[in-house]
């Protein structure tokens, strides 16, 4: 059983980083009940939705008496309920904090959106990529002299999300065990992208971020930080930050050791970075895993994500699993003593419906 184990958490369906905020809760050992929407499935709807793995599933009506009673009932049986819809739905469903709360005065309510509860955007649409512009997150991604690069979605629904409202919900759950008392979580993709951006605020204010893009330590600005293409067309990266680990890589790759003396000076970063852009295609991205592999010098071959599981080092710690015959990766982070685990795969909606209402006491 994981750290979660005997939590019970009500996750009200939606597309992404909700329930990636659920299967991190459900990986360590929380029961995750999905209440799916009764009737057909949503366009949105995958195939195929690894967030939802370990999780059971009940499909209400929530527009109907019935079903905001069922859910109430639900509620009075769990730890906490989150919600990703935008502000004052729930409310109109009669079924916002007040109510929750009032059907069960501990439970912890969490309300995850892009802008959170309050303010001008608050009521408005958005996305990933919306809200880590506001936030200043995008500015700082892309080349010197380029736009902003999209960095998937990750750093504002995953990162600033997902992860923060399951980081809140534990945190909320933890102080109702003590207070008696539940509250309701305002979760913020803005903010939580925004508190990601930390360093590079502490940076800025010690004169070490210059305001321009791609001219910097850690945004490719840097010889030493960055990827480059090999002779087959494939990619590396190389992060050899300390002088310690730059030495290793200049010694290995047959550079000259007036390297060293050139190494954290930024005006001579753009001249170092085109020599090694060269020097990198001189070989293939196999060649040079050899040459580094087992050393200090801050180097990796950049997989594609549906390749990685085939790594020796994401093999030998099984960072990689099976579930139902789909590879995925492994919950983390790992425990010594409450191992966390997958229980199963993705069910179908509404799965659980029957025994859930059972449990319950419910026809």
């Amino acid at each position: 059983m994981g750290p979660l184990g005997g939590i019970r958490i009500i996750e009200l369906a939606g597309i992404g980083p909700g329930p990636f905020a659920g299967m991190m809760l459900a990986d360590m050992g929380a029961e995750v009940i999905v209440v799916d929407r009764a009737g057909p499935p949503s366009p949105m709807d995958m195939k195929v939705d690894i967030n939802r793995r370990g999780k059971r599933s009940i499909a209400l009506d929530l527009k109907s008496d019935e079903g905001r009673a069922t859910l109430l009932k639900l509620c009075a049986t769990a730890d906490a309920l989150f919600e990703g819809f935008r502000p004052g739905v729930m409310e109109k469903l009669g079924l916002g904090p007040d109510e929750v709360l009032q059907a069960n005065p501990k439970i912890v309510y969490g309300r995850m959106t892009g802008w959170g509860q309050t303010g001008p955007l608050a009521k408005t649409a958005g996305h990933d990529i919306n809200y880590i512009s506001l936030s200043g997150a995008l500015h700082g991604m892309g080349p010197a002299g380029g736009p902003p690069s999209a960095p998937l979605n990750l750093v504002g629904d995953y990162g600033g999300g997902g992860m923060m409202l399951a980081f809140g919900l534990v945190c909320g759950i933890l102080e109702a065990r003590t207070s008696g008392r539940g509250q309701a979580i305002d979760v913020s993709m803005v903010e939580g992208s925004s508190a990601l951006m930390s360093i590079f605020h502490s940076m800025l204010a010690s004169g070490r971020w210059a305001p321009m893009r791609g001219v910097n330590l850690l945004d490719g600005g840097a010889h030493f930080y960055g990827t480059f293409e090999t002779k087959d067309g494939k990619f590396v990266s190389l992060g050899a930050i300390e002088p310690q680990f730059m030495q290793v890589f200049i010694e290995k790759a047959g550079l000259d050791a007036t390297w060293m003396q050139k190494h954290l000076n930024p005006m001579e970063w753009a001249g170092l970075k085109a020599e090694l852009k060269v020097l990198f295609k001189t070989r293939t991205r196999d060649e040079w895993c050899a040459m580094f592999d087992g050393t200090d010098a801050c180097f990796a071959p950049v997989l594609p994500f549906w390749e990685a599981y085939k790594h020796p080092h994401n093999e030998a710690r099984e960072s990689f699993i099976d579930v139902d015959g789909l590879r995925q990766p492994s919950p983390t982070p790992r425990f010594s003593r409450t191992e966390a685990e997958v229980r199963h795969g993705p069910v179908a909606r509404g799965a659980d419906t029957e025994a859930i209402l059972k449990e319950l006491g419910l026809a």
